[in-house]
């Protein structure tokens, strides 16, 4: 049985397949849109910011 997975972009049904060339995307336009909205910054992964963070390595 073959997997099927949503579009992050626009939500079409997607087979997981080798035939699947854009997957987990639908098309190259969806995975256009979706490296354009991490370039804005419209993603971000949560982190602490450098004057957020603890004490590094050495440092006590």
């Amino acid at each position: 049985m073959v997997a099927v997975v949503d579009c992050p972009t626009c939500g079409t049904k997607v087979e997981w397949t080798e035939a699947s060339k854009y997957r987990p995307f639908c098309s190259d336009r969806c995975k256009q849109i979706d490296l354009g909205s991490w370039a804005e910054e419209k993603y971000k992964i949560p982190g602490a910011t450098p004057d957020q963070e603890q004490d590094g390595p050495g440092e006590h």
